[in-house]
């Protein structure tokens, strides 16, 4: 992205930072950025790396400390732990994909035509996205899975169903203020129809709030897929998840308090990431930023 300039108080330009810019020369979204990579590579590197088999159980091996050859312990069933870490990687960032992109794929067509149309079909669908944010956010996940069944598909389906309320406020109010720009205005005098207006002029300019508000959601997701998993709701046994490691270990406490260590370690620290990546992605998208 090009830099851009701006005439400052004695005459001179300054060049104003472009996005990718200012987000590397945030310290906290380049820490968001280096978590997130690093959950990314273990999660695509979990199928090539000598781990050991995450689902194959060894009686001789059960709830063994961290040590030389098992750097993060064993479970109730001798299974490593990180393997079982590595692979559960693959697990919370597979939901919180899916999951967003379900979001998106339904919030964003809702909002955009909520807010460019107006009248009685925004009525509806504020009335519908009102009533759902009543509800609380994991009350409302929760319930979408438990109808759905419980399975890591399903679970990722109430996830997203349960984030378009969000996403359908956000594009409804965006759309808002840009319809009302002299930019849009003129494609309509020259004949633009409503739905090239939408695509090509309105959304674009709507997109950069979107972006942040997936990066900061898909902390959420991670968090909520490891609720669900350890509900019972989410991954299903014996596959790994961050969330279902987690429920074991709740009842190994005292006798081996090293399981619940790795999986809630990786999911704070996963949760971090996003977050400080996302609010790194908000900064650098502000148009105030100089």
């Amino acid at each position: 992205m090009s830099a851009l300039t701006e005439t400052g108080a004695t005459g001179t330009l300054r060049t104003r930072p472009g996005v990718l810019h200012r987000l590397v020369r945030n310290r906290s979204a380049l820490i968001g950025g280096a978590l997130v990579l690093l959950f990314v590579l273990m999660a695509l590197l979990a199928p090539i790396l000598p781990l050991s088999d995450p689902l194959k159980s060894n009686f001789l091996a059960i709830r063994k400390p961290p040590s030389e050859l098992y750097w993060f312990g064993t479970d109730e069933l001798g299974r490593d732990q990180v393997a079982r870490l590595f692979f559960g990687a693959r697990t919370s960032l597979l939901a919180g994909i899916v999951s967003v992109a379900i979001a998106l794929a339904i919030g964003i067509p809702f909002g955009l035509v909520a807010g460019w149309y107006g009248g009685w079909i925004d009525a509806v669908i504020s009335r519908v996205t009102e009533a759902l944010l009543a509800c609380p956010f994991l009350i409302l996940a929760i319930a979408f899975a438990a109808v759905l069944g419980p399975s890591l598909t399903n679970a990722m389906i109430a996830i997203g169903l349960s984030a378009v309320p969000i996403f359908i406020r956000l594009v409804r109010g965006q759309v808002m203020t840009v319809r009302a720009e002299d930019f849009v205005e003129g494609a309509r005098s020259i004949g633009a129809r409503d739905l090239r207006l939408m695509l090509v002029h309105v959304l674009p300019n709507t997109l950069s709030p979107v972006i942040v508000q997936a990066t900061l959601f898909m902390a959420q997701a991670i968090i909520l897929e490891a609720a669900l998993s350890f509900l019972g709701l989410g991954q299903q046994p014996p596959s790994p998840s961050w969330g279902q490691m987690l429920n074991v270990a709740k009842n190994f406490m005292e006798q081996a308090p090293w399981m619940s260590v790795a999986p809630g370690v990786a999911i704070f620290l996963a949760v971090l990431g996003f977050n400080l990546l996302g609010d790194g992605l908000r900064d650098a998208l502000d148009p105030k930023e100089s």
